[in-house]
C-alpha cells in the first residue's frame, strides 16, 4: 500500500477515487510511566514515555486505515492527515485519514 501526504503519487496516475478511509486508536500509559513523566515535567526534558505512546498509536491508526483501504481494493492512500486530541490525562486519541485511490 502506497501512502502519501500529497494529492498524487509520483510517476502514477489516479484512475479512480474510492473515498475517505480512516483509522483511530486511543492509547494510555500505565500509572508508573505516567508518574515518571510527571516528574520529568517538573525538571524538564523529553517525555519519552509519551513520545513512545504516540508513535505506537500512529502506527496502529495507520495500519487500521490501510486495512480499510485494502477492503475497498485501493492501491494507495493520498492526502494523508493525522489528528490528535487528549482524551484524559495520560491518554490520547490519534486519528489518521486520507483518500483511497486506484492507480493506473
Amino acid at each position: 500500500m502506497i501512502i502519501v501526504n500529497t494529492d498524487y503519487v509520483a510517476g502514477k496516475k489516479v484512475s479512480e477515487t474510492l473515498g475517505l478511509v480512516k483509522g483511530s486508536t486511543i492509547r494510555a500509559k500505565h500509572v508508573g510511566k505516567d508518574i515518571i513523566s510527571g516528574f520529568r515535567n517538573l525538571v524538564g526534558g523529553e517525555m519519552n514515555e509519551y513520545a513512545d505512546m504516540l508513535n505506537e498509536a500512529r502506527q496502529i491508526a495507520t495500519s487500521r486505515m490501510a486495512d480499510e483501504a485494502k477492503k475497498l481494493g485501493a492501491d494507495a492512500i493520498i492526502n494523508l492527515r493525522y489528528s490528535t486530541s487528549a482524551v484524559m490525562q495520560g491518554a490520547a486519541e490519534i486519528l489518521v485519514y486520507g483518500t483511497a485511490v486506484k492507480l493506473d
